[in-house]
């Protein structure tokens, strides 16, 4: 099986163009599965074992994954990666398990991130020259990397892939590699060059074009985890609620939009959505703001309709 798995994960890589944090998701739902079927055999699985696995098999797994407290996100997600093995499975081993497909996922709610007040995006401004104080270049690249997020609602992946190149001579849009590869391109606000200038201005190197633009100390491109510290840091300082994260700088440009007047398509396609479902959540959002402000304002909210 393990040459089987590692064929997969190179067919993730090369076919799929999917991202090394999805290849790895995607290696470790396999081998849940793998593990716990072994268990319930009592025996090391064989490639002609996948074939044979039933629905109790399957349920029998996701049952376990509930007493191993997985979240019903978390085995949607080991659900889906297992379809899309078996799938491979069919296509160049000749395996076919009909079973799988009679599975249902379980349900998972679909929530949003809420956003955030921009008087608290406009703190982190001050709140980063405090934080940083030891190092100009830090707190201009803080900053800058903050209002990127803000201002073209890029995935963290996607800010911290662009390059000393990508942004050169300010060009109106920037064209954005997403998931599966791809391409939207995204206007830019003169403001977010603005910070962008400010920081490669006093930034001591990894001035190449093809350098990238967020570096860490040492040099090296800046990963998820150093750019979630970033706003960590902002979060605790300004003392604001624990959903402040990347993801919400980004979800406060969509709700932004959405709130003067952006259609949803328009929306799908700054975003990178693969769906409009997706993008549909943040209906929910502008709706809930207009229900608060109606009890908040109204002399008859809250009133019964025969007073």
């Amino acid at each position: 099986m393990n040459n089987i798995i590692a064929e997969f994960l190179d067919y993730l890589a090369c076919v799929k163009k999917y991202s090394a944090h999805t290849i790895n998701a995607y290696q470790r739902d396999i081998a849940d599965m793998l593990k716990f079927y072994a268990i319930y055999r009592g025996a090391d699985i064989l490639p002609h074992d996948m074939g044979t696995a039933d629905t109790t098999v399957f349920r029998a797994w996701m049952a376990d994954r509930v007493r191993r407290h997985m979240t019903h996100k978390s085995t949607a997600r080991a659900l889906a990666a297992l379809r899309t093995f078996y799938k491979f499975l069919r296509k160049t081993h000749q395996i076919q398990n009909e079973y799988i497909e009679l599975i249902a996922a379980p349900k998972v709610p679909r929530t949003l991130s809420k956003a955030i007040e921009s008087t608290d995006v406009a703190d982190m401004h001050d709140a980063i020259s405090v934080i940083d104080s030891n190092c100009q270049w830090i707190a201009a690249r803080d900053w800058a990397l903050v209002v990127v997020l803000f201002g073209c609602g890029l995935r963290v992946s996607e800010a911290l892939g662009l390059t000393n190149r990508d942004v050169a001579s300010r060009p109106d849009t920037l064209r954005i590699v997403g998931k599966g590869s791809k391409e939207r391109l995204i206007p830019v606000l003169p403001a977010v060059y603005d910070a962008i200038d400010a920081y490669i201005a006093v930034r001591p190197d990894g001035n190449g074009p093809d350098d990238p633009l967020f570096c860490s100390v040492r040099g090296h491109v800046m990963t998820a985890r150093m750019a979630q510290k970033v706003v960590e840091k902002l979060r605790h300082y300004l003392q604001l609620p624990d959903y402040v994260t990347p993801h919400a700088l980004r979800h406060t440009f969509a709700t932004a939009l959405l709130s003067d007047g952006a259609d949803l398509r328009t929306l799908q396609e700054l975003l990178g959505h693969s769906s409009l479902s997706t993008t549909q959540l943040y209906t929910r959002v502008n709706m809930a703001e207009i229900s608060k402000i109606y009890n908040n304002a109204h002399p008859r909210a809250g009133m019964d309709d025969d007073e």
